[in-house]
């Protein structure tokens, strides 16, 4: 099953740094980002680490290296670099979502369970313990649970991107590509930075899928 991955937008808390440490900061993600989406994992981390070292404690930042060391397969590290990003920002996420997949991918399911739980806990009117919730039961095959929880998030907020995203496959894979493309094209609506969904509306543009007319 496919995984739509993302890295942070570029948002810095500058508080009491010299005027010099910004721009610099800056140049560094802005290179780290370019060079992850071009798959050059090890060099945006690179990158990503300078910025770091100028701002050691900025969540997004902190993250963006956890998601370079996750794709170099280099688990340990970046599960501990999550968990310091959730320290730091409990309802990030991004990094909520990052950490629950690694979890999942190395047999952990009662730790991503526990992520989970510890975010309903933490943000219990929020939408992205819903649909976190619902990204690990469809993984478990609990479709019609896993569907139940992206709609009681996209209730709460209907621009939730990982809802809309996970909904979507989930209709892709009941064979309903017009209800899919919709919840597509919305995430892009709402956060245009995603090209492997971009890609995925083009797919299903190309096989025949459109917006289901009004009743």
């Amino acid at each position: 099953m496919r995984r739509f991955a993302w890295v942070v937008g570029l948002a810095w808390a500058v508080g009491a740094c010299t005027p010099m440490v910004p721009e610099r900061v800056r140049l560094y993600a802005e290179d780290g980002v370019h060079l992850y989406h071009r798959g050059s994992y090890a060099e945006a981390r690179d990158s990503f680490q300078a910025a770091l070292t100028l701002l050691p404690t900025d969540a997004n930042l902190i993250f963006n290296v956890g998601q370079c060391n996750d794709q170099l397969g280099q688990f340990d590290r970046a599960e501990a670099l999550y968990r310091d990003c959730l320290a730091r920002a409990p309802e990030h996420a991004e990094c909520r979502h990052a950490l629950t997949v690694l979890l999942h991918k190395r047999g952990k399911r009662a730790d991503a369970l526990a992520n989970i739980d510890d975010w309903f806990r933490r943000a219990p009117n929020k939408p992205g313990p819903y649909a976190e919730h619902g990204w690990l039961l469809q993984q478990d095959g609990d479709r019609g649970a896993a569907q139940r929880r992206f709609q009681e998030a996209l209730a709460i907020d209907p621009r939730n991107n990982l809802a809309l995203i996970e909904l979507a496959r989930h209709y892709e894979a009941t064979d309903r590509p017009n209800r899919a493309l919709v919840l597509y094209e919305r995430a892009v609506e709402f956060n245009p930075n995603q090209p492997a969904v971009a890609q995925q509306i083009a797919l299903l543009r190309a096989k025949g899928a459109t917006r289901p007319k009004p009743d």
